[in-house]
């Protein structure tokens, strides 16, 4: 596959992804604390320029349209792997998180701190399959607005796992701290820091 097909493939699986996305948020428990409604616009707001960035060829403008690396068949190969396993990931954690889950950043009725799956190793897995998707998907774009489609997204994902972060703490504070030490950030911890 060319390029420009293994970006084609991408933008369907990524279709694929956001459908069963919507799918699988229509089960779940109430939440029992809530959020600000600007914080959800502002990010879904995020997350539409992000894939505009990716997959829109009008956003290939100025510095945004140039490339990163002469193109390259086996770095964009590099780049759908990526790709794919960051969304396995995001989906993996999705289906651990089960009930428990909102895109907003609430606790639902009777929550609990899973830590099973790779909820065992990372405190925010779907947000860091995510990163590994888009990341994965700006190589095979391999121009400057999958940088920016990045970076953008990292940024809300940041903001948004640090108040996860304080809500869980809130809610579980001896159990978190356990967690924390055996559970990174974005990153999976191979070590416990117990």
């Amino acid at each position: 596959m060319s390029n420009s097909q293994l970006l084609r493939v991408l933008e369907w699986t990524w279709s694929a992804f956001g459908v069963y996305w919507l799918i699988a948020a229509r089960r779940g428990k109430s939440a029992q604390t809530s959020e600000s409604p600007i914080y959800r616009i502002l990010r879904i707001l995020l997350l539409g320029i992000t894939f505009t960035l990716l997959f829109a060829r009008w956003a290939a403008v100025g510095v945004l349209g140039r490339s990163i690396v002469p193109p390259s068949l086996v770095i964009a190969y590099i780049g759908f792997v990526m790709a794919l396993a960051g969304m396995a990931i995001a989906v993996w954690a999705r289906i651990s998180l089960g009930q428990y889950w909102s895109d907003k950043i609430v606790l639902k009725v009777d929550h609990r701190l899973i830590r099973s799956g790779p909820y065992a190793r990372m405190r925010h897995p779907i947000y860091s399959g995510v990163l590994l998707g888009i990341a994965g998907t700006a190589v095979v774009v391999n121009q400057w607005r999958g940088v920016l489609a990045f970076v953008l997204l990292f940024t809300n994902y940041l903001i948004k796992a640090k108040r996860e972060d304080n809500i869980l703490a809130a809610a579980f504070p001896e159990e978190f701290v356990d967690h924390k030490s055996c559970a990174g950030f974005l990153l999976p911890r191979l070590y416990s820091k117990r």
